[in-house]
């Protein structure tokens, strides 16, 4: 069954945000409006999530589609995190006001699930359930091949009542096995590590054998009771996991870096298939620029991170420290130095000098005037 949740407090929430100008709202009405690739066909995050839906254990299972702008204390409390932890932070998470934020995990679906009028139904008469969720997910996240603030995740659960037996660790390592072999082929070499989750316990995550390294790929558990009857439910047990859709399909196709998941070049969305290594269609040269500047020591980095990618969108290669250190003497009381070396390259086109000048002018100066930084 496929359900969509009503999304009449996203849809006020986005109204709110659009009449803004600020530059936070501007940044969340762009991310916002980009495609969900998990659900566009031709894309390999589109053709990951059809091919694990077939997973026999979950091929009945139900779809649900839950709003991008949730509530803070639904993605945070009810999940069982810390206070203190770092997701709860604006440095990590984009708020759209105090109390909503664009998601920035799918296993918020547990909520929305549990809350639907039907479901309940189906509680009340200890029916078993299973329900898988993809999408778009947000955090604000450092610059580089590998990382984007915007990705997708998939996840996924089976509970039922207590009454029907205990679910064991054995059946979520079942699960998390076929979904294994069925992103990256029957002969992958993969093993099972102890983890810790807010929400699961006993928690683990998967990795698998690439080139000979160990790369995490998959992480899940079995769904705390505590976070259950934080929804309302009791006398259940069951498996959870949740996964990066962009990290799997990176790996399948041995490809070099994030953006061209996003690209709209011919040459690379025809290569764009799981299990094909990419060859890249032309390695265009980078230009190479470093910014240093002198910051109060409240600067957030991942702010940073936000301004760079206003200003260079998808030219920004990677945004890499190369120094940081502080010297009282030299700049002042609570002050401290940063040097980030920025390169830039196009994934589909040459870049020039000049524009790449224009783009680092506006950033030293926007450096300045948000940051309040001394650029030296």
């Amino acid at each position: 069954m496929d359900i969509v949740i009503p999304r009449d407090d996203e849809k006020k929430l986005l109204a709110k945000l659009k009449q803004r100008g600020d530059t936070e709202a501007l940044r969340m009405k762009k991310y916002l409006a980009l495609p969900d690739l998990s659900r566009t066909p031709g894309s390999p995050i589109h053709e990951l999530v059809e091919r694990i839906k077939k997973v026999p254990i979950q091929k009945d299972f139900d779809i649900i589609n839950i709003p991008e702008i949730v509530p803070a204390s639904v993605s945070f409390d009810l999940f069982n995190f810390a206070p203190d932890h770092p997701n709860r932070s604006k440095s990590d998470t984009y708020y759209v006001d105090e109390k909503n934020i664009l998601r920035t995990h799918d296993t918020v679906f547990w909520y929305y699930y549990l809350n639907l009028p039907e479901i309940k139904a189906r509680v009340v008469n200890y029916e078993s359930m299973g329900t898988l969720c993809y999408g778009k997910v947000y955090r604000k996240d450092e610059i580089d091949r590998h990382h984007m603030n915007i990705f997708h995740q998939m996840g996924g659960w089976y509970i039922q009542p207590d009454t029907k037996g205990i679910l064991q660790l054995d059946d979520l390592k079942n699960v998390l096995s076929e979904i294994v072999k069925t992103a990256f082929g029957p002969n992958t070499v993969y093993r099972f590590n102890e983890d810790v989750f807010p929400y699961t316990d006993p928690s683990l995550e998967v990795e698998i054998q690439v080139s000979g390294k160990w790369v995490e790929v998959l992480g899940g558990g079995m769904p705390r009771k505590e976070v259950l009857a934080n929804m309302g439910v009791t006398g259940y047990n069951g498996w959870a996991y949740g996964f990066g859709l962009e990290r799997l399909a990176i790996i399948s196709m041995d490809l070099p870096d994030i953006r061209l998941l996003w690209s709209d070049d011919e040459r690379v969305k025809n290569q764009l298939a799981l299990g094909r290594p990419f060859v890249e269609v032309s390695k265009f040269p980078p230009i190479i620029r470093d910014i240093s500047f002198i910051v109060d020591n409240k600067f957030v980095p991942n702010d940073y991170f936000d301004l760079v990618r206003d200003l260079a969108g998808n030219l920004v290669e990677t945004v890499e420290l190369i120094d940081r250190y502080e010297n009282e003497a030299k700049f002042g009381k609570d002050k401290l130095s940063y040097a980030y070396r920025i390169t830039y390259r196009s994934v589909d086109r040459t870049l020039t000098h000049d524009e790449i000048d224009e783009i680092h002018k506006t950033l030293e100066e926007k450096t300045a005037s948000v940051f309040g930084g001394i650029v030296r």
